[in-house]
């Protein structure tokens, strides 16, 4: 196992790397909307959503990869309602084959953010 931490991403609220590579995979940790100071971009649900895809292609660039070697994300959202806002943002940062995904609705994200993604890549 590889860890990856990413210089142009914020740090790690705790205890673990943005991502690890493991055989012909990597892992990311969920990535929220704050910049690289480590605050959070905005209330806007779009911005914060932009700001979390920014940090998950740093992560993704700091592994020699990017989003098109995405094979599966997870979104977790604060509101449900907010899934179409999302969608368009995510979707912005993929072409071509789009990775399997999920996405779920939970109780409460760190720092109180409305967005949380991660990611799994295929190595080649």
């Amino acid at each position: 196992m590889q860890p990856i931490n990413a210089d142009k991403a914020p740090e790690a609220l705790g205890p673990y790397s943005h991502g690890v590579k493991t055989g012909n995979l990597f892992f990311s940790s969920g990535q929220i909307p704050l910049t690289k100071e480590g605050e959070i971009i905005s209330e806007d649900v779009k911005e914060q959503t932009d700001q979390v895809m920014k940090n998950v292609g740093h992560v993704l660039e700091a592994a020699g990869l990017s989003f098109e070697d995405v094979v599966k994300t997870t979104i977790f959202i604060a509101d449900m309602n907010d899934f179409p806002h999302i969608n368009e943002v995510y979707g912005s940062y993929f072409q071509g084959k789009l990775p399997a995904r999920s996405c779920v609705e939970v109780s409460r994200l760190p720092k109180d953010v409305q967005v949380e993604i991660e990611v799994v890549a295929s190595i080649e």
